[in-house]
């Protein structure tokens, strides 16, 4: 091919696939932007409807992109010197653009999609970013900057709350300004006069508040810092709907519910465990960046996550993964605790995550496909997960050093997941043995539920005790109010986060909670019944027995005691039954990512 027809050849493909990228985000922005309307409305569940249809999205437009190329260019095999001119060509049309770390993504996904594993190098793709994202302009500001010294306190808090010109009026907003004022005064143990706090303030003390809100579920978040000196104070102001009456005319409007301050607090909202959040601005680079200096623990990869950007956050997670492999020279073993009947699950102690691989087998009483735990994957990525299940990255074709593996593991994998992986030379330079995954979904690492509750037994530590099984009891009725019933409700599989939640992690039985048909137990016909090997009353597939429930989670005193306190109706059908109809009757839970201590109706009694 002539070299002149090559380079125009190559600048209409790298055209076309960032017009295939424009659409999405156009798209993608669409529903981000109408979650405004849908809060103002109180319409959950179309909300909720908008939230999984945007994830799916991103594959649909990368399988268009994929056919307009074939149908405009008809790739022939691959070509090294235009698929790299290609690339080029790309980075030159990404010089001003506003998002060119999701457009870079989205090249990838598109090349990947179409070549094999043996050409996914910088370069041909963006496995290193070539677009930095750190100053890119915005016509819309990222954030807001407010000056209590020169506005008075009360006031910036006023005006924080008015910023986003919703089209709901306020419940009662000089209350909630009371309320958020007496909570900074409060956390601060100052005194409650706005005036002696406001003299006691440095000189640069400043309030920055993201532009945007944060929607999510039924709530939107205003978000943002405070700056004093050379301390900085990250904090969340949840906003929910509320039925009020305005001249004998019932209306909805909105009102304050929390303030929540600091970076746990903030990293409790931004957690792995919940969905993600709309959040509607150009410059997506600027809104992480922000988030990233109010937690700076967070990696960027989870930052993007949780505003919606889910396959950025894959992307990023992987180069970051790769550069974490780089730098240290530990071996994967197999993870802590009971072994899986259905994955294979194993980690790297340096790195805090578990990789886990589909079995070949499944070993009785599972009566399951590997297709149908793979939907059941699939279904966890794009439901409301209510921050009581954690989220998972799914890759395909990954290539680890063989070197890194224990014996142990790398038996127990050729035993139980043969035909998942292969060993094969890597073909790069060191062309060094690999082991080759096939499918693999990542998890952040927990230490399992039933390790915590024998550990604080151990310790004699009855208030740890007590606080987990609250928690593994709250995840269930979280879970149940989100139309989700896990299946197995054994410790084993649910996990303890760095904030001390209690999340679900292992989905091979999950099922839609509207799905199971839940029962008492009949009453035994004679005494022979009881002692009978076979349940004398006739059981189906989706047949649950919630008294059941006690037998395999009630064998321990202790845990017992503190179980019957705090969720003895979990073991009663009468509340499966109730929330099942809730559901149905489109009545969605109130979960807050935030301790209900917090919430000011539980601090203040409303006037």
């Amino acid at each position: 091919m002539d070299l002149n027809i090559k380079h125009k050849l190559a600048d209409e493909i790298a055209l076309s696939i960032l017009e295939g990228y424009n659409r999405h985000f156009r798209i993608f922005s669409e529903i981000t932007r109408s979650a405004k309307q849908r809060f103002e409305q109180a319409d959950w569940k179309e909300e909720r409807a908008n939230s999984r249809l945007r994830i799916l999205f991103y594959d649909k437009r990368v399988n268009e992109a994929i056919d307009l190329l074939f149908e405009k260019f008809k790739p022939k095999p691959f070509d090294d010197e235009l698929w790299h001119r290609v690339k080029s060509c790309y980075i030159l049309l990404l010089q001003n653009h506003k998002q060119p770390e999701l457009a870079e993504t989205f090249y990838n996904s598109v090349f990947c999609r179409i070549f094999s594993r043996e050409y996914f190098t910088n370069y041909y793709i963006f496995v290193r970013s070539a677009i930095s994202t750190q100053y890119i302009d915005s016509e819309i500001p990222v954030y807001h900057a407010y000056y209590p010294a020169q506005t008075g306190f009360l006031s910036t808090i006023r005006k924080v709350l008015m910023q986003f010109d919703l089209d709901l009026p306020f419940e009662d907003l000089e209350r909630d300004v009371r309320f958020i004022a007496h909570a900074i005064f409060r956390i601060f143990n100052k005194d409650r006069n706005s005036r002696h706090f406001e003299r006691k303030a440095n000189l640069n003390f400043q309030v920055q508040v993201i532009s945007t809100l944060f929607y999510r579920n039924k709530a939107a978040y205003i978000v943002g810092k405070a700056i004093n000196g050379h301390e900085e104070y990250p904090f969340a102001i949840p906003l929910l709907n509320t039925v009020t009456t305005v001249n004998d005319e019932v209306k909805l409007a909105v009102y304050s519910d929390a303030f929540l301050l600091g970076e746990n607090a903030i990293a409790r909202l931004f957690s792995f465990s919940y969905a993600y959040f709309m959040v509607s601005h150009p410059v997506p680079s600027a809104i992480v960046n922000f988030l990233g200096k109010l937690m700076p623990q967070k990696k960027i990869e989870a930052l993007y996550s949780s505003i919606g950007f889910h396959k950025q956050g894959k992307n990023d997670f992987y180069r970051g993964f790769l550069h974490h492999l780089e730098y240290s020279n530990d071996k994967f073993i197999l993870a802590p605790g009971i072994p899986g009947m259905v994955m294979s699950v194993f980690t790297l102690p340096s790195y805090p995550y578990v990789f886990k691989i589909i079995r070949d087998h499944f070993a009785p009483p599972k009566e399951i496909s590997r297709k149908e735990v793979e939907e059941k994957y699939q279904l966890v990525k794009q439901h409301d997960r209510v921050g009581r299940m954690a989220d998972m990255q799914e890759y395909s074709h990954v290539s680890l050093p063989l070197s890194r593996f224990t014996p142990e593991l790398l038996k127990d994998l050729q035993k139980t997941c043969a035909n998942s992986i292969s060993i094969e030379k890597e073909k790069t330079s060191n062309r060094q043995d690999c082991l080759t995954i096939d499918h693999v979904y990542i998890e952040r690492r927990m230490l399992p539920l039933n390790l915590e509750l024998e550990l604080a037994e151990k310790a004699e530590d009855d208030e740890r005790v007590e606080q987990l099984v609250l928690s593994y009891g709250n995840a269930i009725k979280e879970l149940s109010g989100a139309n989700i019933f896990p299946g197995d409700l054994l410790y084993k599989n649910f996990g303890v986060t760095r904030l001390n939640r209690v999340v679900f992690y292992d989905y091979d039985e999950i099922v839609y909670l509207t799905a199971c048909n839940f029962r008492k137990i009949p009453e035994p016909r004679h005494t022979e019944d009881l002692m009978a090997s076979e349940p004398w009353y006739s059981v189906s597939a989706n047949d649950v027995f919630p008294e059941e429930f006690g037998r395999f989670l009630l064998n321990n005193d202790k845990i017992k005691k503190y179980f019957m306190r705090n969720h003895a109706d979990l073991l009663d059908v009468r509340y499966w039954i109730r929330t099942q109809k809730n559901i149905k009757n489109g009545v969605f839970q109130d979960v807050f990512p935030y301790p209900e201590k917090h919430r000011f109706c539980n601090r203040v009694k409303k006037k």
